[in-house]
């Protein structure tokens, strides 16, 4: 009769090592913790967060569905799943988000960036069903401070912005999402036009 032999050292340690992953496990996800939730509450930061349910609203306030462009806009608007953004005037603040933008990148590709006047504006995307088509479009603006020299009202509280993030996420016609930052005001929307006119 053949004898198996376990390495009992080798079992344990295999066993230490899983434990201190599982251990380890919520710390990672804390470090990988949301911009968006991190200063969701955060006094000096404006947040914004839309649910599915206000942009179908949103589209259909107004819109004429026998206007095929307008129909398209409103298939766009209805196919988004998430719309968050942060404004910031906090250098520190604004170096935060930054640098999780830069961490984030890593996982979407650059669509474009714009550099103006001390004004920085990146895009970037994940790739969606087809090419004119994404899941995600991240916009990135700092240096806006740069070209807004007055402040901004916002619930009674004067603001200036240097930072501002914007995350969609959905089945983002690129096509037509220039059409919603302009109406929204979101910064840099207006560039997402321009490529997509040549």
């Amino acid at each position: 009769m053949k004898t198996i032999n376990f390495n009992t050292q080798s079992m344990k340690s295999k066993l230490i090592v899983f434990v201190l992953a599982l251990m380890l496990l919520p710390m990672a996800v804390t470090a990988q913790k949301d911009i968006f939730e991190k200063y969701s509450d955060n006094p000096e930061v404006t947040y914004v967060s839309i649910q599915p349910k206000m942009f179908q609203m949103i589209a259909k306030m107004g819109i004429n569905v026998d206007d095929p462009e307008a129909k398209a806009y409103m298939d766009m608007v209805k196919s988004i799943t998430s719309f968050k953004t942060i404004t910031a005037d906090n250098a520190a603040i604004g170096a935060d988000i930054a640098k999780w933008v830069k961490s984030r990148s890593t996982a979407l590709e650059e669509l474009m960036e714009v550099k103006d006047d001390g004004t920085e504006v990146k895009f970037y995307v994940k790739e969606g069903r087809d090419a004119d088509h994404v899941k995600e479009l991240l916009i990135f603006v700092n240096g806006m401070d740069k070209v807004i020299d007055s402040d901004i009202e916002i619930n009674g509280k004067k603001r200036r912005f240097e930072t501002v993030v914007v995350s969609l996420t959905g089945d983002i016609d690129l096509n037509e999402i220039s059409k919603l930052t302009d109406k929204m005001n979101i910064s840099g929307g207006e560039h997402l036009e321009k490529k997509n006119k040549k």
